[in-house]
């Protein structure tokens, strides 16, 4: 199966983009060549555009705080596990802990080293990183893999509560889901919402279908239509039956 996550609202979609983001940067951190430190660099620099609302810190506070009330209310219920509920409590807590104790902007210790801030100026400039543009950052590109992986960690360090946050949030999302199975007839499919509104769809089909989602919804109504999957041209209605899975995700209220 391939599943494909929809954001309904801003703000899953920005929990979204930074969880790929920080996803890939771990993956380019991990490895040693200075290319892929050059990757894990640039990803630092877009985890730090998208982190960056204002709002971002309060926000996941607040969800944190909401979802801690909800399932401490889940405490002696017998289909609950005591030790799992514990678990993820204590993970709560220590999280919005953690992110609490966060000072001044999200990534102001970037911003404020400017040799950092003369790479991310020249890396949006097609070419711009070459050695010549910036020997500094050449030099450090040919220091051994494990000094270059020990300054991408100290630099990504102070936004890790901000992942920690994002990751509890979309892990609760997720399991909220309950899966349904349609079938999209001719490559289309309408479901009306009767007012219930999920913040995230998830839709999962199988590999052998040479197709892909293409997802809307509002209060009304959800519509997927499933296009074909050719890279090379115009994108045209996949007209064949398409069954899939559907699954609302949504924060418990």
């Amino acid at each position: 199966m391939i599943s494909y996550e929809y954001p309904l609202n801003e703000k899953v979609r920005t929990l979204l983009r930074l969880e790929d983001l920080f996803a890939r940067m771990t993956h380019f951190t991990e490895r040693d060549h200075g290319m892929d430190h050059h990757a894990a660099l640039s990803t630092l620099f877009e985890i730090l555009e998208v982190a960056s609302r204002a709002d971002l810190k309060s926000e996941l506070l607040q969800e944190l705080e909401r979802q801690k009330r909800l399932l401490a209310n889940l405490h002696n219920n017998p289909a609950i596990s005591e030790e799992a509920l514990e678990a993820i409590l204590a993970k709560i807590e220590q999280t919005a802990a953690d992110l609490f104790a966060m000072n001044g902007k999200i990534g102001q210790h970037l911003r404020e080293n400017e040799w950092l801030m003369g790479i991310k100026q020249r890396a949006c400039m097609p070419g711009g990183t070459c050695e010549f543009d910036l020997p500094s950052y050449h030099y450090w590109q040919e220091q051994p893999p494990e000094a270059r992986r020990k300054d991408l960690r100290a630099w990504l360090a102070p936004m890790l509560p901000i992942e920690a946050g994002m990751n509890i949030v979309l892990q609760l999302m997720r399991e909220s889901g309950k899966v349904l199975s349609f079938t999209a007839h001719q490559g289309t499919f309408q479901q009306m919402q009767g007012g219930r509104v999920a913040q995230m769809l998830r839709v999962s089909l199988s590999r052998d279908l040479v197709c892909i989602p293409e997802v809307g919804a509002n209060k009304y109504a959800i519509n997927i239509r499933f296009i074909a999957a050719n890279y090379a041209a115009k994108s045209t209605l996949f007209e064949q039956d398409v069954p899939f899975e559907l699954t609302f995700c949504s924060l418990a209220n």
